[in-house]
């Protein structure tokens, strides 16, 4: 018997119950032609008023929202001012009344993380957004005139209608980068709505366009020129803003701190004038107690600093197998990481938090990864070698024929003579888990001739440097924000936090922060930009915190591992490289996923 249109929506809408556990709504117009379904997890107006899908005060618009909009009180002022009438303290309704206002021009006023839908009950069109950065996700199907959208993969392919069919551009960059690049999906049936983008549907088709570009900002801020001190002082004030709105909410708000300067400036800054207590979780895992990899210590040294509530979780072996059959089951397209995110998600729940801030970000936009030295550097050394034609290839050959125990253990070696003629390319290289010539051994030849032709890795990184920054500092920060951290941290951060019902907000990834840290992005001088958030707070980070070596935030991946069947073997032999580790889990989840999926 065929699936009504009410009943798919219901299967997709509960089968991400955990992603909204406070409430359930569903909602059709006159003819059934558009029906909407709605899980809640309850923010901000925690009454029953807020629920959703939410309707307009006349009937015309209704809207399903995933977010928050954290200049929602100056919007909701502005009107009120106005003469507007509010009857809930949510932002979805500020969306609405937007939307009524100004139509898709109300994006140029949100600043948040969302994604949303709203239905026109008068011209029969679907209006959908995403938030500037990607933070929240938004995926979707238009297959046989029937227009489908959820907020996870998974919960696409609980209804029906979706074929399991799955994309080679999609498998091919999981395998390439350890997340599946969008807008491809796992499947060829569901794409996603690109970050800072928009679409139109209605029974002339699908209209998308992007609204936002991140590389139009900082070009054109480039151009301004502006002091280095000014722009550092703006700057400055930037982030302490962005902290200070990503707090509003009517529950606790933790913090997820690591021993880095992200978290604690966070901290430091959240600290000042809170209402109501901050708590900070740091997750300790047993296998690196007592070691230079436990950030125990200096969380809690920080964390007692700046007055917090400090929780530590420690995390072993054992309890990660314990819990790898639910990852796997949770994890919505395959990502080589999210483990350490699933952990400290579970922690803030255990501690009966919604929502927890996360100090991802801060790398991305201030220089504070080795690729913002390596991809310029390779693509210097290396780019006049890779851009002669033949070159590269044959010296690629020679190395794995002549020298294969050595090729064998530094894979992407090669790639610097063929790939780095560019900063996309040169950015391939730094970031692959392996690169295109790598798949002879794990893919059919024609599924993966298919995929890398679809999926255009090296031209689609140069693509985000369009228009093209001055510096090369500007054109990394550029790919960091496209690729690593989009397609790999946020939706990491989305699918683990979610499964725990906590909202993980990011201040780092701000649209108005990002427009203030834009005419100083390219110019950034060494350590400059982690100092900038270290001073952010009125009691600043102490020298024995803010002056310590970065050592980046790890899990015991090869211990882990070699308790998983079917890996045990090859994570003993890739045991201290860190890129070999990498290479064998997401074979691990290639076969997971071809055959659970």
């Amino acid at each position: 018997m065929p699936v009504s249109a009410r009943e798919e929506v219901v299967k997709v809408r509960d089968s991400m119950a955990r992603r909204g556990p406070d409430g359930a709504g569903l909602w059709a117009n006159d003819d059934g032609g558009c029906v909407l379904g709605h899980r809640r997890l309850s923010i901000l107006d925690l009454s029953d008023r807020a629920l959703q899908p939410m309707e307009s005060r006349d009937g015309r618009y209704v809207i399903v929202y995933n977010g928050e909009i954290y200049n929602y009180p100056e919007l909701r002022a502005a009107a009120l001012a106005a003469g507007r009438t509010l009857v809930t303290t949510s932002d979805t309704e500020i969306l609405l009344d937007l939307f009524e206002q100004h139509g898709p021009a109300m994006l140029d006023t949100l600043r948040g993380m969302f994604a949303f839908a709203i239905w026109d009950n008068v011209t029969r069109s679907l209006f959908l957004a995403r938030d500037a950065f990607g933070i929240k996700p938004l995926f979707f199907s238009h297959k046989n005139g029937v227009f489908r959208f959820a907020s996870q993969v998974r919960a696409l392919r609980a209804g029906s209608g979706i074929s399991d069919a799955r994309d080679p551009a999609g498998v091919i960059g999981f395998l390439l980068l350890g997340s599946v690049p969008e807008p491809f999906t796992w499947y060829a049936d569901i794409t996603s709505l690109p970050a800072g983008h928009c679409m139109t549907v209605d029974a002339s088709g699908v209209m998308q366009r992007r609204y936002v570009d991140a590389a139009a900002i900082l070009v054109s801020a480039e151009r301004e020129r502006i002091d280095h001190g000014v722009a550092l002082r703006r700057a400055h004030n930037a982030v302490r803003d962005s902290i200070k709105a990503h707090l509003l909410a009517d529950v606790p708000v933790g913090l997820f701190l690591s021993g880095g300067i992200d978290s604690a400036a966070i901290l430091g800054v959240a600290m000042e004038g809170a209402t109501r207590p901050i708590h900070t979780i740091t997750l300790g895992f047993d296998e690196f107690e007592g070691t230079d990899d436990d950030e125990v210590p200096i969380a809690g040294r920080i964390a007692a600093f700046y007055g917090a509530q400090h929780n530590v979780r420690r995390i072993g072996r054992d309890e990660f197998l314990a819990d790898i059959d639910e990852i796997l089951a949770t994890m919505d397209q395959p990502s080589i990481d999210g483990i350490n995110t699933w952990f400290v998600a579970k922690a803030a729940q255990e501690q009966g938090l919604k929502v927890a801030l996360s100090g991802v970000g801060g790398d991305e936009m201030l220089g504070g990864y080795p690729s913002f030295n390596d991809v310029p550097a390779w693509h210097s050394r290396y780019g006049l070698i890779a851009r002669t034609p033949g070159i590269g290839p044959v010296i690629g050959t020679l190395v794995k024929t002549l020298m294969p125990g050595f090729a064998a253990n530094n894979p992407k070696a090669a790639g610097l003579l063929r790939y780095t003629g560019t900063l996309g390319g040169a950015y391939l290289v730094r970031r692959a888990l392996r690169l295109p010539d790598d798949f002879s051994a794990i893919l059919d030849p024609a599924f993966v001739k298919a995929g890398l032709s679809r999926l255009g890795i090296v031209g689609r990184m140069n693509d985000v440097l369009d228009p093209m920054p001055d510096s090369d500092q500007a054109s990394v920060t550029l790919l960091e924000l496209g690729f690593y951290m989009r397609n790999q941290l946020l939706r990491d951060a989305d699918w683990a936090g979610m499964r725990h019902s906590v909202e993980i907000r990011t201040p780092l990834v701000d649209i108005a922060l990002f427009r203030e840290l834009a005419p100083l992005i390219g110019h950034l001088k060494a350590g400059e930009g982690k100092q900038l958030l270290a001073d952010a707070p009125v009691i600043a980070l102490p020298g024995w915190h803010r002056h310590r070596s970065k050592t980046g935030f790890r899990i015991p991946y090869a211990s882990w591992m070699s308790g998983i069947d079917g890996l045990a073997e090859r994570s003993a032999v890739a045991s201290g490289n860190n890129g070999l580790l990498s290479r064998e889990w997401s074979r691990y989840l290639l076969d997971h996923y071809r055959t659970t999926t």
